[in-house]
């Protein structure tokens, strides 16, 4: 079925959508091109705004820039579009990661449109969440959602629960001691100035969350030894629920796949009335990270912890204008 090719406002919001997803210190490390004659929209990489030393394979930068190519299906489904999509269409383009083009009607994806309301109701949570335990089959619903993006989710329990917080505690204490790590979090942090308030990306004090005062949660203090004015400590979780999203291989694209599938868990999650962060301490370094793969396989690799639970939605990071990362053209 042939359709009217989509406008430009229409091609903006969609990409207005698709940059709402999560990224590493919501460093937004992606660029978008409208090609008009081909109606395909271009998922690129912004490689000025790789981490050196948290990110230096730009792992985190793909699965960021994966997590943004669900929220752009989701957004086109949801329009009454077919998004045709294809990962690394262009090897010879190191920055080309993905190619979505606006096909008729009738998606084989039909599915995905009803988790758009969640797009831009979902924001990482630095705040404490209640001890009650997520439903068996929500659990079992958001792992369905993992793996139709070709990733698994799985719950750690007991012993490699434990395993996975002291991992994420390791990863901390080095990151706390660690040059090349603190510069990057002081480049993508807003603390204490005017500009917190008004900056379009990097994470801003009023999304930090309280000190942890006590409570096992893994959550990341992007505080660091910084005083922020006016912040509360709080205890966090006893029990804290986490979910690790993991791919057989670990390749740019079972990246690009691993962050499709964690948006798809995030939005699907955010319907159930689930908040969440991230704790991405352990995956930073590669002998911590490795420990982190499923204990009863023996297989795969983790590409995200994720928390999981009932809590405070949290604050919304700043996004970037559209006209910053939208470029068409004939």
């Amino acid at each position: 079925m042939n359709r009217q090719a989509p406008s430009d406002e229409r091609v903006t919001a969609l990409v207005h959508d698709a940059a709402a997803a999560p990224s590493m210190h919501n460093a937004q490390p992606w660029r978008f091109r409208y090609l008009r004659r081909s109606r395909t929209i271009e998922l690129r990489a912004d490689f000025e705004r790789v981490m050196p030393h948290s990110d230096p394979d730009t792992r985190g930068l793909h699965l960021g820039c994966g997590a943004a190519l669900l929220n752009l299906r989701v957004a086109v489904v949801h329009e009454g579009w077919c998004p045709e999509t294809r990962l690394l269409p262009d090897l010879s383009d190191r920055a080309l990661l993905a190619g979505v083009r606006l096909t008729g009607s009738g998606s084989r994806e039909s599915d995905l449109g009803a988790l758009y309301p969640a797009i831009h109701r979902r924001h990482s949570s630095r705040f404490p969440f209640e001890e009650t335990e997520i439903p068996e089959a929500v659990r079992r619903a958001l792992a369905d959602a993992a793996r139709l993006e070709g990733a698994m989710l799985t719950f750690p329990t007991s012993w490699h629960l434990q395993e996975v917080l002291e991992l994420v505690r390791q990863g901390e204490a080095r990151n706390i001691t660690d040059c090349g790590s603190d510069q990057d979090l002081a480049h993508w942090t807003r603390a204490g100035t005017p500009s917190a308030h008004t900056t379009d990306d990097g994470v801003p004090d009023y999304a930090f969350g309280p000190r942890k005062r006590g409570g096992k949660a893994p959550v990341r203090d992007f505080a660091g030894p910084r005083q922020v004015a006016g912040r509360d400590s709080a205890d966090f979780e006893r029990s804290p629920q986490l979910a690790l999203v993991s791919t057989l291989y670990d390749r740019p694209e079972d990246w690009l796949r691993a962050g499709q599938a964690l948006e798809r868990v995030l939005l699907l999650a955010t319907i159930e009335g689930l908040s969440s962060s991230f704790a991405t301490q352990p995956l930073e370094w590669t002998d911590l990270r490795w420990p982190l793969r499923d204990p009863v396989s023996g297989t795969g690799y983790t590409q995200m912890i994720i928390r999981l639970g009932y809590g405070p939605q949290g604050p919304g990071a700043p996004r970037r204008p559209v006209s910053q990362v939208l470029d068409i053209q004939p």
